[in-house]
């Protein structure tokens, strides 16, 4: 998928996939990450949203006490987000990432996959609700490989929409608990924490349900 597509989809203001409120899903499937407590030992937890856009998932996050990076293509996003959190960030430039800054949050401008493990430092987990959904199937593999590497096997809270792909070309695309599987079971342990009905179907297209994973890594990881 070109870069073209989304930036034109935030300059048009195309964004049917930004909800006003944090995603329900992060709410009740959270804890299932069984994360260490906020700040221990004067360290942080820190959590990472690959493709984050202006999500409130972000703000929600914050709220609880942890720490966020997210990779996001189009400054765009990043401008309304930092505003909607009132918050001035400081900008550095990374290579070919811009970097900006403030307190406990981090966002990375460009593509994730010049983003590397030294410019984004620590990750103690992964919430990839717009991330492998947004990505043709061509490019999937791509970005679950960059994404182990990036975050050293973090543990992750995974959302994907399954509906019938003939019925509606994505994005959103449709990614079967097949595929998850063919990404993920070789570092992680994979549980299908729930199963939830897309009300009203996807974008009023098609009947889809959004299936939430928790992804463990195997201990010698």
């Amino acid at each position: 998928m070109k870069h073209e597509f989304w930036h034109q989809k935030w300059q048009a203001n195309q964004i049917g996939f930004h909800l006003p409120e944090p995603n329900p899903l992060l709410l009740e499937y959270f804890s299932a990450l069984n994360l260490k407590p906020h700040v221990v030992n004067q360290t942080v937890t820190r959590i990472f949203l690959p493709l984050c856009g202006k999500t409130l998932d972000i703000a929600w996050l914050l709220a609880q006490g942890y720490y966020v990076a997210g990779a996001e293509l189009s400054t765009i996003a990043i401008d309304d987000l930092f505003s909607s959190l009132n918050l001035i960030p400081s900008v550095t430039r990374l290579g070919n990432i811009t970097r900006y800054s403030a307190p406990n949050i981090d966002l990375y401008a460009g593509d994730i996959f010049d983003l590397t493990p030294a410019m984004l430092g620590p990750v103690d987990a992964v919430y990839d609700r717009a991330a492998l959904v947004a990505l043709p199937e061509d490019m999937r593999k791509q970005y679950t490989t960059h994404l182990l590497a990036l975050t050293k096997n973090a543990p992750q809270l995974l959302v994907c929409f399954v509906y019938d792909q003939n019925a509606h070309a994505g994005p959103p695309f449709s990614i079967t608990d097949d595929e998850v599987r063919q990404h993920y079971q070789a570092n992680y342990a994979l549980t299908l924490l729930g199963i939830n009905e897309v009300i009203g179907g996807l974008k009023g297209v098609c009947p889809a349900t959004e299936h939430v994973w928790l992804l463990k890594p195997y201990a010698h990881n």
